[in-house]
């Protein structure tokens, strides 16, 4: 479970404080329903819009992103990243992600489009105790027009292609993995998402970057047609955010699809747990991305291989090291 930094929730809940719940709630329920649409960003008119955006997103946006760099971190132990560009940052979640992952980071820069949303994430920022992201660049920027910005170790891009015009979407990447020594994408969990990062990996592949995370390998994606491949990061939710987003739950899972590639040497794992693992009396069942797609039992019979499945989650590589 990955849960905001401290000051970082403790920041965002003072910031809602100075709203009325009410209105946050109509705004969290507006933003929450026109999210998933494609070339729809959520209009953020007001104060209380990026308030409410920062509600409901920033948790679960900081969870998937903090995930995904986890799992390519792990097959990178080299990779050490000094120099971080977010993309498309919003508020920021992904600059807190990153800096949670590497705390060695000395320089940030976020390219936003909206004013307000900036504004917001620079406030939050201020707050943080790491010097990186209390000192971040903000810049508003237009993302489908040239970027320009010197390279950067570390560059992320998340819940942003699905804003931009399909014809904008990898001449952005291929700008940015030319200036990246890691770039990791992170979309929606859903079809569309994945069929988005699906076709930036392929460019990734194409312009010579080893893939770090998810994938253990760098040929044709061998899932059926029809599938996808997604993940979940599981969060907890404030007393708050739970009633935002009308939950009875203490928790959310957020459901996304990623890539990760760098031009440091990688160390993938022989497969990757595509499912949440399906345990019975004695046996556990995990369906892997490896050489294809195929299910693989670890009985009692396995020993540690057995104990090391049952403490295996979706999304993570198999077998453990």
């Amino acid at each position: 479970m990955y849960a905001l930094p401290a000051e970082l929730r403790h920041a965002l809940t003072e910031e809602l404080e100075s709203h009325r719940e009410h209105d946050l709630a109509a705004s969290a329920a507006e933003l929450t329903a026109r999210y998933h649409r494609p070339i729809d960003r959520p209009a953020l008119r007001s104060a209380t819009d990026v308030a409410a955006y920062a509600a409901v997103r920033m948790p679960a946006t900081f969870a998937a992103v903090r995930s995904a760099l986890a799992q390519a971190a792990a097959v990178a132990p080299g990779f050490g990243p000094r120099t971080h560009l977010d993309v498309g940052g919003g508020t920021g979640a992904a600059v807190w992600a990153a800096a949670d992952c590497w705390p060695g980071l000395r320089e940030v820069t976020v390219l936003e489009r909206d004013r307000a949303a900036a504004g917001l994430g620079r406030a939050l920022a201020a707050r943080s105790a790491h010097p990186a992201v209390r000192q971040a660049t903000w810049r508003q920027a237009d993302l489908v027009k040239d970027i320009t910005t010197e390279p950067a170790d570390l560059v992320t891009v998340s819940y942003v292609l699905g804003e931009l015009p399909e014809a904008a979407r990898l001449p952005l990447i291929r700008r940015l993995a030319g200036r990246a020594g890691m770039l990791a994408v992170v979309e929606p969990g859903s079809p569309d998402g994945f069929a988005r990062v699906l076709a930036v990996r392929d460019l990734l592949v194409e312009l010579g970057m080893n893939i770090a995370a998810p994938c253990p390998h760098e040929e044709a994606c061998p899932l059926a047609p029809g599938d996808w491949c997604h993940f979940a990061a599981r969060l907890p939710r404030e007393s708050l955010h739970r009633r935002l987003k009308a939950g009875s739950l203490g928790f959310e899972d957020e459901k996304f699809s990623y890539v990760v590639a760098t031009s440091a040497p990688v160390t993938p794992p022989a497969a990757r747990v595509l499912r949440h693992p399906r345990t019975r009396k004695g046996l556990v069942t995990l369906t892997l991305c490896g050489d294809g797609v195929s299910d693989q039992n670890v009985s009692k019979r396995d020993g540690e291989l057995y104990r090391a499945a049952r403490d295996t989650a979706w999304g993570e590589a198999w077998p453990p090291v």
